[in-house]
């Protein structure tokens, strides 16, 4: 009889055997019985155990890197020779390789933004302690140190809204700058603040500059290390906090030179080193004495510049342009008797804007109506941001931009770096990716000991059949028909082993994932859960590799079957 050719129903020989043996009363013998569910159990466990550690590394591995990104970018843009974007020279906000990334499709989105160190100071808080000598009070006032990370209506928001807690995310007008900022819990909660209070910020400039926010906004994202360092605002806010560009003004002096007033040009931003242009050209008076005699308009546009006054070959800040209107009443051509008090000009002002006053002068009346320079500060940034569209891509992305945009001087004459989230927060993706020597560990000790557990289920149904198997081989069975037999019977027990593993592992992801049974310390782990990413393809993935190392494996154990003396299987008992 030919054994492999033989078929019952629609079943192998092979298999059609090892199913009745599965179910027959000789399978639940006490020596082999234990070993079979000591095998299975394995299994399982080996499934339960890959299955969670691959799901909890995925998940933490995904969810520390969307979250890094989500306060930062994929790739940034900035000045080359930048140690950080948070302290940084600005650059251009204009440049000529964005249209091209804006038609790159692996560019998600790119966005520009701009950083500055910024001091939150809560408010004055009495409290009171009972001591030996009675209570005492004293006055508390907390100050947070964060960085206020200005963007515009253009950012993209999903990863603030997905982990907002109250309130909502700051609105942007086209010709206001906004003073709404979102803050994450920890700061609002050590500044004692509620939704919709002002927050008091200081910056640090020539002079320290203080601002009053509108809390608008309250995120938690678990990643504690950033949480209490972003907040978020307006971009045209940060940009004119850091002086970027030139700020200009005309103003009207104090004090008189030779009975005449002093028209002088008041300027912030730039290099210090600053030219004005009159009318008649750049020069680096920043001033003129004037006695009104007729309405006027003066205006004055201000840049910086390094030696040469005309700019040539230099990288000076876009030019800025203020304007005076001055109007005369009474009689124009009197001669400027103006009021001085303590040697102080008197000035009637016309509205709380300090732009709009008056001045006597005898016989006629002067107004001012300074119009301030609208300031070059919003031509730059501290840099781009750019997300991508398949985190595979990121390297590859990361060096055709480097190749396109990083060191070249560009039409303003400035020489950019690219770098991307991993070399940015080299620290934290490190550790991540030793994450996966860990899954690697864990992966071959469990499918090891599946393998070891298995091999031993099979000698044992090897060894209480081998009257069967010297039976089969006096029927003409062959070594390789009979050792398929119990390769099937095998490869059932396996199967349902892993039944239950996927069954047990699934049902464990899933909880976690949903009611997040077990925390963290977001101090060390930078996320407040046990973080689970159930993937259908690694979970198929992981079985048939299970199934297929463990039935290998099992070949060289089951050539003893090639050992086995029929005569003697047959008397054996």
């Amino acid at each position: 009889m030919y054994f492999s050719a033989f078929k019952t129903g629609d079943l192998p020989f092979e298999n059609f055997i090892s199913r009745k043996l599965l179910r027959s009363e000789l399978q639940n013998k006490k020596v082999s019985r234990p070993i079979v569910r000591i095998s299975v159990t394995s299994i399982a466990l080996a499934i339960v155990v890959n299955l969670i550690t691959i799901a909890v590394v995925t998940g933490f591995q995904n969810e520390v890197s969307n979250k890094v990104s989500g306060f930062g970018s994929h790739m940034l843009i900035m000045g080359n020779g930048e140690n950080s974007i948070y302290e940084c020279e600005p650059i251009h906000k204009d440049q000529a390789f964005l249209t091209g990334l804006k038609n790159d499709p692996g560019i998600a989105s790119i966005a520009p933004v701009a950083y500055k160190p910024v001091l939150f100071q809560s408010e004055k808080k009495e409290r009171s302690i009972r001591t030996k000598k009675g209570d005492t009070t004293y006055v508390q006032q907390e100050i947070i140190g964060a960085v206020l990370k200005g963007i515009d209506e253009k950012y993209d928001l999903s990863f603030f809204q997905k982990h907002l807690l109250e309130g909502r995310l700051p609105k942007f007008q086209k010709d206001v700058i906004s003073e709404e900022i979102i803050l994450s819990e920890q700061i609002v909660n050590d500044l004692n603040l509620k939704l919709n209070e002002e927050v008091r910020a200081f910056f640090v400039k020539n002079q320290p500059v203080k601002r009053i926010f509108k809390l608008v906004g309250i995120y938690r994202t678990g990643l504690e290390e950033f949480d209490r360092k972003i907040a978020l605002g307006d971009i045209r806010c940060v940009q004119q906090l850091n002086d970027w560009g030139i700020q200009a003004r005309i103003e009207v002096a104090d004090t008189l030179t030779n009975g005449q007033l002093i028209i002088r040009a008041e300027v912030s931003g730039g290099n210090g080193n600053f030219r004005y242009n009159w009318g008649k050209g750049y020069e680096t008076y920043a001033g003129f004495t004037l006695c009104p005699t007729k309405d006027t308009t003066i205006r004055v546009v201000v840049s910086d510049y390094y030696s040469d006054i005309r700019g040539h070959n230099e990288q000076t800040s876009i030019a800025d342009t203020a304007y005076l209107s001055i109007k005369v009443s009474g009689n124009k051509n009197a001669s400027c008797l103006f009021t001085l008090e303590a040697g102080i000009l008197q000035k009637i002002f016309l509205d709380d804007s300090g732009n709009n006053f008056s001045i006597h002068a005898g016989e006629k009346t002067i107004t001012f109506a300074s119009e301030p320079g609208k300031g070059s500060f919003h031509n730059y940034i501290g840099g781009f941001e750019l997300a991508v569209k398949n985190w595979n891509e990121l390297p590859e992305l990361t060096a055709d931009l480097k190749r396109t945009v990083a060191f070249l001087p560009n039409e303003h004459n400035e020489s950019l770096a690219v770098s991307s989230i991993q070399e940015n927060q080299a620290d934290i993706f490190i550790w991540l990716g030793f994450l996966d020597v860990n899954v690697v560990i864990i992966l071959t000790l469990m499918i090891l000991i599946g393998i070891i557990n298995m091999g031993s289920a099979l000698l044992v149904l090897i060894l209480v059949r081998s009257n069967f198997i010297g039976l089969l081989k006096a029927m003409g069975a062959s070594n390789w028909t009979i050792r398929k037999i119990f390769l099937y019977q095998a490869g059932y027990l396996i199967l349902r082993g892993m039944v239950i593993g996927n069954i047990v592992g699934i049902g464990f992801c899933l909880l976690q994932k949903n009611l997040g049974l077990l925390t963290l310390d977001p101090t060390v782990y930078y996320l407040d859960k046990v973080p689970v990413s159930i993937d259908i393809t690694f979970i198929l993935l992981l079985n048939l590799g299970t199934l297929v190392v463990c039935l290998g494996a099992l070949i060289i154990p089951s050539m003893v079957i090639t050992r086995v003396d029929p005569v003697k299987s047959i008397k054996f008992n």
